[in-house]
């Protein structure tokens, strides 16, 4: 089955398969099965078509996928013009909601650099002193 771009895999359980949609989490997968009154227990390649056609227009309501990336890209994007202190942190590379940086956030930071003693020969050869 494919949705918006995306193969969802068959061997699956709906509920499973359906957070693979960038945007569609476990909750937000209960929540759409609820309303096209499908059992999340159901395998996808088990999904007659009249259940895809109530499921995809159920998720046609939903913003998900290229359209929900522009979005967020686009907010990313207008906090750094106006100058907000979360687009400072984003254009920076920083954690942006208040996680300390002394200790941790390696991912956003990248690998220690490790700044040791240089010896007087170095630093001359350097030009440092």
């Amino acid at each position: 089955m494919r949705i918006s771009g995306v193969n969802l895999p068959d061997e699956k359980r709906v509920d499973i398969g359906l957070s693979y949609l960038y945007g569609v989490g476990r909750k937000n997968a209960l929540d759409i099965l609820k309303k096209s009154e499908i059992d999340p227990a159901v395998r996808i390649k088990a999904l007659s078509e009249e259940e895809q056609k109530r499921l995809q227009k159920v998720l046609e309501s939903y913003k998900l996928e290229g359209d929900l990336r522009v979005e967020i890209q686009g907010n990313i994007k207008r906090l750094k013009e106006i100058g907000a202190y979360r687009g400072v942190r984003h254009s920076k590379s920083l954690p942006v909601r208040g996680q300390r940086t002394k200790s941790n956030a390696r991912t956003k930071r990248g690998k220690r650099v490790t700044i040791g003693a240089i010896k007087k020969e170095v630093a001359t050869k350097m030009g440092i002193t």
